[in-house]
């Protein structure tokens, strides 16, 4: 069950960890995607998409190796151990991602929310409160022993959920069942 996860868990993190490079590198400045919130939005289609590949190692691990039959364990195992290597490229990619702008993105990250607060009407105690928990949040990300668990966070509770979800539909045999081989 080894080469399965790696391979499709490296291509699961390739798959995610495109656009995120291709929209740092060709796409608007930070600023304007976190200001309309596309790149979240963007961030999480592609992490939903990239990890749609695990019904399809699942699926192709049943019927291949396991003669059409998976229980639900052993598939939903499969599934987290694909996140798990999707998440550990994902984390590489941002930390290339964060080098190429010189680690300066909370910071930027930081600014955008306190000019959304701002704009909204947050004013007084209440804004200086929200500019003292953003700025501690910054602090603390700029440690790697908080921004990595924290960056791995992001991309595996949807792993978990595809996992999941791909575990409860592919242990019913009859659900896609494997296609006999073409007779010689």
């Amino acid at each position: 069950m080894f080469r399965p996860i790696l391979t499709y868990g490296v291509i699961a993190g390739v798959i995610v960890v495109a656009p995120m490079m291709a929209g740092f590198l060709f796409g608007p400045p930070p600023e304007e995607t976190l200001a309309n919130g596309a790149g979240m939005l963007i961030g999480y289609l592609s992490m939903l998409v990239a990890l749609s590949v695990i019904f399809v190692a699942v699926k192709r691990y049943r019927d291949k190796r396991l003669g059409g039959v998976i229980k639900f364990l052993p598939a939903f195992l499969l599934g987290l151990g694909i996140s798990a290597v999707a998440g550990v490229i994902y984390v590489i990619g941002w930390e290339i991602t964060l080098s190429l702008m010189n680690y300066e993105f909370m910071e930027t990250y930081t600014r955008v929310m306190i000019e959304a607060k701002q704009r909204e009407g947050l004013a007084g105690p209440e804004l200086e409160a929200y500019i003292a928990q953003m700025q501690q949040m910054t602090a603390q990300y700029r440690n790697p022993l908080f921004r990595l668990p924290i960056t791995f966070l992001e991309i595996f509770p949807v792993g978990l959920l595809v996992s999941l979800i791909t575990a409860l539909i592919l242990r019913n045999s009859r659900i896609l069942p494997a296609r006999p081989a073409p007779a010689a």
